[in-house]
């Protein structure tokens, strides 16, 4: 039998809307704190608050490339199930109006012009 033991801490970090725009863009490319800010149309502060809460729940994290940060969905979640919750995340959100605009920004955003 499957265990459903997940952390209420990971349903809360994945209930905003934003936060599902990050995981859906992080999905695609690392991006940097402004990148994410341009496609989210918020700001730099606010999209490092969702960062922080993504990263205290161990979903994704943060590597330095030269001057950047960069952030990225870790591959392989300490479990199981944290994996298959994105995974179905991903597949619920595939149709959204606001998740099919963040995919089709995203390849436009060029950090050395921001």
């Amino acid at each position: 039998m499957m265990n459903l033991d997940i952390p209420e801490n990971i349903f809360r970090a994945l209930s905003d809307k934003s936060r599902h725009r990050i995981i859906i863009m992080l999905q695609i490319k690392p991006l940097c704190v402004c990148e994410m800010a341009e496609v989210l149309k918020l700001a730099p502060s606010t999209v490092l608050i969702h960062l922080s809460i993504l990263s205290e729940e161990g979903l994704i994290k943060r590597e330095k490339d030269g001057k950047w940060i960069n952030y990225k969905i870790i591959l392989s979640p300490f479990e199981n199930q944290i994996s298959s919750l994105l995974i179905y995340l991903m597949l619920v959100l595939e149709y959204d109006a606001a998740i099919k605009n963040c995919r089709e920004i995203i390849s436009t955003v060029e950090r050395n012009v921001l």
